[in-house]
């Protein structure tokens, strides 16, 4: 069933769009991820724009971030007030990223610039969660035990000034840190249509030392807030939001999400984590291939 896309500019199948972002959202609900960052470099193999695949992505990690949000909501898991810092810091970082989105759509380098980063990030986590991951399942053949690890911020951020306290979090840090970190997240989302859990997660866990409780939970309010920025910011500015194509996707991430969640609960998490490195990687190699292979045509004529 094949349905136009009007700002994409080209018709897709439906269903194989929507069992994309069903495949998104299973590994969301599998891994707790937001799922973006394989979003648009899938929806750019497939032959979506990279400008459209990033600004629609963007709109549908912000449909799936609602219900995550509302669930740790009413456990306690969420540190509202380190929340706020890093949203009013990813909403910096959105509008200087669609300055920044601006000028390389302007040059004609958008689309080169986008698949480099691709590249680089996928291929940096990829690696990091590979070596982790098959750390973890050697320690668990061969009967040793996990490594302790002490929870502390780290050594820059201790030396920042005007100190808060985050008391859900555990914390006594300056609020530039979450704020700087914010930013940095806010310009991925616009420049990769990224929530950018994959490496706020991280981030709060080793720089800023959160308690582990609360980390999924804030960086779902972030998300959700700064990719709801992110995407009002692309429609206002590169006109790039495509909201057929995110809905779309939002419908198929919806169900693979609870599909995902449970299929979680039934399998042992280093193995979890060992499939989403390699599917990491695998996506980084066919980009990377994507923008180094010569094409059998260098000149291709578009008829319009």
């Amino acid at each position: 069933m094949d349905i136009y896309l009007p700002i994409a500019n080209l018709s897709v199948n439906a269903l194989v769009i929507i069992l994309l972002g069903f495949g998104v959202g299973l590994l969301s609900g599998m891994f707790g991820v937001g799922g973006g960052f394989l979003t648009t470099p899938l929806l750019i193999v497939y032959g979506i724009p990279p400008t459209v695949a990033a600004a629609s992505a963007a709109s549908q990690v912000t449909g799936a971030s609602v219900s995550g949000v509302l669930a740790h909501f009413r456990r306690g898991g969420v540190d509202v007030h380190m929340g706020l810092v890093l949203v009013a810091g990813g909403v910096i970082g959105a509008v200087a990223g669609a300055g920044v989105f601006r000028l390389l759509q302007q040059s004609g380098q958008i689309d080169t610039v986008i698949a480099v980063l691709y590249v680089l990030l996928l291929g940096s986590i990829g690696g990091l969660m590979l070596t982790e991951a098959l750390g973890a399942i050697r320690r668990l053949r061969t009967g040793e035990p996990p490594r302790a690890g002490k929870r502390r911020h780290h050594p820059l951020v201790a030396a920042l000034p005007l100190r808060w306290r985050f008391y859900a979090s555990g914390l006594y840090i300056s609020p530039l840190a979450p704020l700087i970190l914010g930013m940095a997240v806010g310009m991925l989302t616009v420049l990769l249509g990224v929530g950018g859990g994959f490496v706020l997660v991280p981030a709060m866990i080793y720089l800023l030392g959160m308690a582990t409780s609360v980390v999924v939970g804030t960086s779902l309010f972030q998300i959700l807030f700064v990719t709801a920025a992110a995407t009002l910011t692309h429609a206002l500015t590169t006109k790039a939001v495509d909201i057929v194509l995110a809905a779309l996707l939002l419908v198929g991430s919806v169900v693979g999400a609870q599909v995902g969640a449970r299929f979680a609960a039934r399998a042992k998490p280093e193995y979890l984590r060992l499939a989403l490195a390699v599917m990491v990687l695998l996506v980084a190699v066919r980009m990377l291939l994507g923008i180094t292979w010569r094409p059998d045509e260098i000149y291709t004529i578009e008829l319009s």
